[in-house]
């Protein structure tokens, strides 16, 4: 998917939710369990619910590498079913992989090939050699992990290095890479003051912004300093969604969280006409 598509997307469905898909079984509707495959029914029905509010998708691959061969499997089977009955949405596989060049090759042919994702998250730690495989990948979308809305951000991305935040360092030393008109970047919601700074770096860069929601990120606030011209943003969504009920009409009230925030998005979108 180019970013013209994702950006046509948003403006006919007035809407820029990511529905996060964690799925742990210890969460699910108890019904669901008894299926022949919990994670992709639950999947699939969550995405039934919601696919007319939401421009993207975002499993966590941690959720399902921790039910093995069978948790890969259902995996498979969610993108698929996503390719196959909606491919307008936009596909994340937030997998925060990075690593030496073939390696990271490997890594980019499994999402981006096999699984066919439009989009996979990556951490930026080793450097340009361990993004700049993935990039490789034409209308294929690179998300580098650039400020997140964990306690432990505090570590290391906003230590001052030579008088700037290395966050900062991160973001302008990323734009010399090779394609990095692929790159967008993770900024959580949680930390919508700095959106500010970030948006002077990178003024047309999409962002993806985990933590609205059950994290407490406001959607207002990051689309006060994060939107740009073509809005820019992904705002995903998770637990808020995915767990707001725990009944056999849990996808109903899935989509009611949705609409609720896609409703919210649809009146920033027209004061932005």
């Amino acid at each position: 998917m180019t970013t013209k598509q994702l950006v046509d997307q948003i403006w006919k469905k007035k809407s820029f939710l990511c529905v996060g898909l964690d799925v742990d079984l210890n969460k699910v509707p108890k019904h669901i369990l008894e299926t022949e495959d919990p994670i992709f029914e639950f999947n699939k029905k969550i995405i039934d619910a919601t696919h007319h509010l939401a421009v993207a998708y975002k499993p966590n691959i941690a959720f399902y590498e921790a039910y093995g061969l069978k948790g890969w499997k259902s995996l498979e089977k969610t993108i698929q079913y996503l390719n196959t009955n909606h491919p307008e949405v936009f596909t994340i596989a937030d997998a925060k992989r990075g690593d030496i060049g073939n390696t990271s090759s490997m890594y980019a042919k499994a999402f981006f090939e096999d699984l066919e994702f439009d989009s996979v998250t990556v951490a930026p730690y080793m450097g340009k050699d361990s993004i700049e495989p993935f990039l490789a990948f034409e209308d294929k979308h690179t998300i580098m992990l650039a400020l997140t809305s964990n306690q432990g951000a505090f570590d290391f991305q906003t230590k001052m290095v030579d008088g700037t935040e290395l966050y900062k360092q991160v973001l302008d030393t990323s734009k010399d890479w090779k394609n990095a008109d692929n790159l967008m970047y993770v900024v959580g919601a949680t930390k919508a003051e700095y959106l500010a700074d970030i948006r002077s770096i990178i003024p047309d860069s999409f962002l993806l912004v985990p933590g609205v929601g059950a994290q407490g990120g406001n959607l207002q606030d990051v689309c006060k300093y994060g939107i740009n011209d073509q809005i820019g943003l992904l705002i995903n969504s998770s637990r808020g969604i995915i767990y707001a009920s725990d009944g056999l009409d849990f996808d109903m009230v899935a989509g009611e969280k949705a609409k609720e925030l896609q409703l919210q998005m649809a009146e920033i979108l027209d004061a932005k006409k």
